[in-house]
């Protein structure tokens, strides 16, 4: 059975900082990109983040570039998002997802997803 399992969501303050984690199981996770994507009160889901070992690059958002970090350990098929600087905006359930082969923009192109964890900023 394949489970993304994220945890480390909460209330912070702005200008605080959290760190999310992703602990992926039944699937060989190397082989899959792992994403974060966010969806906000009315707003459509879209990616924040994506990692993969196919790509040495990785990939953010442009409102959250210099402010959040992807990484990810495979011996602990886990992945992780540091998020620091948060504002009122980065409020939003957070979303890992898992693409076969390489990094996709679009959610459609994901095949596994968590069942989310909320960021909650106030300001």
């Amino acid at each position: 059975e394949v489970q993304l399992v994220e945890a480390g969501g909460g209330l912070v303050q702005a200008g605080g900082s959290l760190r999310l984690s992703c602990t992926a199981s039944g699937f060989t996770f190397d082989d899959y990109a792992m994403s974060w994507f966010r969806q906000a009160p009315g707003k459509e889901r879209s990616l924040v983040s994506c990692i993969a070992t196919t790509d040495p690059r990785t990939y953010y958002a442009d409102s959250v570039k210099g402010r959040f970090t992807i990484s990810s350990d495979s011996a602990k098929n886990t992945m992780y998002l540091q998020m620091n600087s948060l504002n009122f905006e980065d409020t939003a359930v957070y979303y890992c997802a898992a693409a076969y082969g390489w990094c996709h923009m679009d959610a459609r192109g994901y095949d596994y997803w968590g069942q989310g964890t909320q960021v909650t900023v106030s300001s």
